[in-house]
């Protein structure tokens, strides 16, 4: 494989990141791409005046082998660890129960820290949106406003966002592939960042909420790691936050902080809100990844693959590995191809 090829990835979560890195490992020249100014799209971490929350992905499990060893390694490199919460699951008419059924693994000392360990060693242009992509004879050409890559051009073109995020962009350079985007649904997700000057006695570090607005409840503060005053983290059900996506953030906040106070959970000293407005999936497709080698386009993340952390690991690691297949393939035949011609103008 030739290492002079050059990969555009757009999208700094652990999709983008995770393909990213196998392919940079592999010899090619890779450039990651997000609008955002860090890395770790979902897996983020709010940072104010002494506190932090994780508002985006709260944990992660690890069933896969490769995706046990990768979460070994970052285990070892102390960007994550294990958590075990006392986790309660409270349905519909209130009744609670042990939830003792995952074992559980976190960002080390915020859910943004793997993320942000995969990206030391790539090149990621933060605060880079892509505004365009257009087919430039066998390559890409992308369109950004930050300097010195403004209409740059790229071999290959490797989408790691959301699907409808995916699909806008290629609607006209690949309308194809847009339309398989466009088939999967994403729904938002309202979340909500508690704080207090002491620690709530509510019995549990976690919920699963089977009633009323509220889906998952959790003591961020008793993650590993962590550090500040007791927080903790409201997430609102895929159903509830996409009928109020567009509401006042002063309207959501009091309605989920009713559905949590009738779960014994006292009205906080502050709070802060955040509109995930891609946050769960339902895949448009049964493929966790795809690859088109004739057009160097793919696409991976979790809306294709499951929806997880680590759906969304293995979605980026099997595009790499598409990739770099292909790359060797084509490598081989031109190879064979060269050796047959020096061969036909030999008598034997």
């Amino acid at each position: 494989m030739t290492s002079n090829r050059s990969v555009a990835v757009i999208g700094a979560g652990l999709a983008g990141l995770s393909c990213a890195s196998a392919l940079q490992q592999a010899g090619l020249q890779v450039t990651v791409f997000d609008k955002s100014r860090g890395a770790g799209g979902r897996m983020s971490t709010r940072r104010g005046d002494g506190w932090q929350c994780d508002h985006g992905a709260q944990y992660f499990t690890a069933s896969h082998p490769d995706f046990r060893q990768e979460v070994a390694r970052w285990e070892r490199a102390g960007v994550a660890a294990r958590w075990a919460p006392v986790v309660h699951l409270i349905d519909g008419d209130g009744n609670r129960e042990m939830d003792v059924r995952n074992e559980r693994f976190v960002g080390v000392p915020a859910m943004s820290a793997p993320a942000l360990h995969l990206a030391l060693d790539l090149n990621v242009c933060g605060g880079a949106a892509i505004t365009g992509l257009a087919r430039a004879g066998d390559g890409w050409r992308l369109r950004t406003a930050l300097p010195g890559y403004a209409d740059t051009g790229f071999d290959m073109v490797l989408l790691a966002l959301p699907a409808p995020q995916t699909a806008a962009l290629l609607r006209e350079a690949a309308p194809a592939q847009a339309a398989l985007a466009e088939r999967a649904e994403m729904f938002g997700c309202w979340a909500m960042m508690l704080r207090y000057d002491a620690p709530l006695a509510l019995g549990f570090d976690a919920a699963f909420v089977q009633q009323g607005p509220l889906r998952w409840i959790a003591r961020d503060s008793s993650k590993p790691g962590r550090s500040g005053p007791e927080t903790w983290l409201l997430h609102a059900s895929p159903e509830w936050s996409q009928a109020h996506l567009e509401d006042d953030p002063g309207v959501v906040g009091v309605t989920l902080l009713e559905a949590f106070r009738a779960l014994d959970g006292p009205a906080p000293q502050a709070w802060t809100a955040h509109r995930w407005r891609y946050a769960s999936t339902w895949p448009g497709s049964t493929a966790p990844y795809l690859w088109v080698p004739e057009h160097g386009l793919g696409m991976c993340g979790d809306w294709l693959a499951g929806g997880t952390v680590e759906a969304a690991w293995l979605s980026g690691r099997a595009l790499a590995a598409s990739v770099r297949g292909h790359l060797v393939a084509s490598s081989n035949s031109t190879a064979e191809a060269r050796q047959r011609k020096a061969e036909g103008g030999h008598c034997r």
